[in-house]
């Protein structure tokens, strides 16, 4: 592998995270693994977001250097886009990062065009002698999830198209964490060479105990779930997590509780449906919860009924767990569960069909520790966080090598 001249002689690379939100998510995680797992003495990172949230303060908690970014979040408006550009092209030219790492798609927009302006600057500024000149940065994007995969109206998507073909050819490599995202741009013209694929990983979670992780869960919840079998979700309330259709399934579904934990903008709109439904002591809004993964024991049966995903973290750690899984054919969900060998993949938006996949693992134990134990395993070869850091060194060496362009 070649080694970038900076790290030759003595001097870290620093890297610039950019993410539109601070929440905790799937995005959020990934910047929070990366961040705090680069070996600090090759490595300086600085992470830059929208917003004051849980990702701040877990890495300033880790020991990583964040900034604020004002305007920037995830709402559409003119005047505040240009305030969140303008922002980001300060945060740039104050760091003078190495590397520009930019997550979700408004920060990658913003964030690719501000790296390009700023390179543009330093090359005017390297024309005539100074005291010291400036480098370039290398601009990487990951799509956590292309936005035109949601549903939109046409003119909506082909934009989203547009911004998205922009986002990947004004970046130096894109970052794809499923194979299907890889295939969704394959169709966009001039980017092939720029686009490689790596796939999430995380380490295996502390999980608590089934008795400590339950009495968790009816603590917050205000009480105790009646039913055998405990179904659960660990999704933020959101359209795009498709958990109105769980609900729905679950009415006809016997001798079972489904436990909910996250919070969002559709917790009102769902709370009222389970009320309309008659369903308050069968389903249960557990809210957000800090370090969810911990109660995943609480479960008999993982469910992610997702209209849209990249590569879903939740997913790799309910097979840490050991949990059977039922899980929606969207994203990057098929590249991780060997349907009816190490889980069960259905179409997305069929209450009917998940309601017939629930009762199926009620009444088959069997399978339910047989697609638990193959899954589990499956994460443990494929899927670890040591391989995903490993990869996108790889990336950060690769482009830092470069010549550093415009």
């Amino acid at each position: 592998m070649d080694i970038p001249k900076a790290m030759e002689q003595g001097k870290k690379l620093k890297i610039l995270y950019i993410i539109t939100k601070s929440n905790w998510g799937g995005a959020q995680r990934y910047v929070f693994d990366l961040a705090t797992s680069l070996p600090r003495e090759d490595f300086e990172p600085v992470v830059a977001f929208g917003g004051n949230g849980q990702l701040k303060e877990k890495l300033e908690t880790a020991g990583v250097l964040t900034i604020s970014i004002l305007a920037l979040d995830r709402d559409i408006g003119v005047f505040k886009e240009f305030r969140a550009f303008a922002n980001i092209l300060k945060v740039v030219r104050d760091t003078k990062p190495d590397l520009i790492h930019l997550n979700s798609s408004k920060a990658g927009i913003l964030g690719a065009l501000a790296a390009r302006l700023n390179n543009i600057y330093i090359f005017l500024h390297n024309l005539h002698p100074k005291p010291y000149t400036l480098h370039p940065s290398r601009v990487i994007f990951t799509a956590h999830g292309w936005p035109f995969k949601e549903k939109r109206d046409s003119f909506t998507k082909k934009l989203l198209e547009y911004t998205s073909w922009l986002t990947i050819i004004l970046s130096d490599k894109t970052i794809v964490v499923s194979r299907d995202d890889l295939e969704r741009v394959s169709r966009f013209l001039f980017i092939k060479p720029k686009v490689i694929l790596v796939h999430n990983g995380i380490n295996t979670p502390h999980f608590k105990e089934r008795a400590n992780a339950r009495y968790a869960l009816s603590e917050k919840i205000g009480s105790r779930p009646d039913g055998k079998l405990w179904i659960g979700s660990i999704a933020e309330l959101t359209g795009n997590k498709g958990l109105d259709y769980a609900i729905e399934a679950t009415k006809n579904v016997p001798d079972c509780c489904y436990v909910i934990i996250g919070g969002g903008e559709d917790k009102e709109k769902l709370k009222k449906m389970i009320e309309d439904a008659a369903l308050e002591k069968k389903v249960f809004l557990a809210g957000q919860t800090d370090n969810a993964a911990s109660l995943l024991k609480a479960f008999d049966i993982f469910l992610l009924p997702s209209l849209k995903e990249g590569l879903p973290y939740v997913l790799l750690e309910a097979g840490a767990a050991g949990l059977p899984v039922v899980a929606t054919n969207v994203g990057g969900v098929p590249e991780i569960i060997d349907d009816m060998k190490s889980g069960i993949v259905i179409k997305a938006k069929r209450p009917k069909e998940i309601e017939e996949v629930l009762k199926f693992l009620i009444d088959h134990p069997e399978k339910r520790k047989e697609f638990g134990e193959q899954l589990q395993k499956t994460v443990e070869e494929k899927f670890t966080l040591e391989r995903m850091v490993r990869e996108t060194i790889k990336v950060y060496t690769s482009e830092a090598t470069h010549e550093r362009s415009l």
